[in-house]
This record gives C-alpha cells, structure tokens and sequence, in this order.
C-alpha cells in the first residue's frame, strides 16, 4: 500500500508537495513502520498499541485519499487501487488487534 500512495502522490501536482503528498507519504510510511517498531516490543500491550496507531494512520491515508479525490488529484485508478489496498490493511490490522486481545 505504501509503494502505491508514493506512485499515487509522484503524479501530484508540484504545489502539493508540501500538503497531500507529504501528508499521504507520512501516514502511510508510519502503518508499516509502527507494526515494525509494535514487532519489537517486549509486551502484547505494547504491541497492540502501535497497531492502534498504525490503524489511526490507516484512516487518515483513506481521509486523504477522499481529499485528494475531492479536489481532482493524481489518477482516480491509482486512487481506487490505494484505497482498496487500504482497506485490506485495515482489515488485517483489525484481525491482529482481536487475535492478541487478553
């Protein structure tokens, strides 16, 4: 999902560099990189609580994308293909969060 936000966001428009497609590239580096740094952790709890930041990170890349959909941004296939992507993470997040529950 993150390799397609980086393809969607390299067809921006220049001015956006410092809005959508930073905000867009942010969120959506943190999903992986918090399951990463959660991976790590010592205590489930710990882990759970980077997956729920990696979740929030998941909603706002869908946030965005609507944005970016809204204001006629990037290619609307790439745009579908990320939020679908988006979606699937969330649903393997959520899957996560309910098989470490105590």
């Amino acid at each position: 999902m993150t390799v397609a936000i980086y393809r969607l966001t390299g067809k921006f428009p220049r001015e956006e560099v410092y809005g959508r497609t930073s905000q867009l590239r942010r969120a959506a580096v943190s999903i992986p990189s918090n399951i990463a740094e959660g991976t790590g952790r010592l205590s489930t709890g710990e882990y759970r609580q980077f997956l729920g930041i990696a979740r929030g990170s998941n909603f706002e890349v869908q946030t965005q994308l609507e944005v970016a959909r809204a204001l006629g941004l990037g290619d609307s296939d790439l745009i579908d293909k990320a939020e679908s992507l988006s979606h699937e993470v969330g649903k393997m997040i959520y899957a996560i969060l309910e098989s470490t529950k105590e």
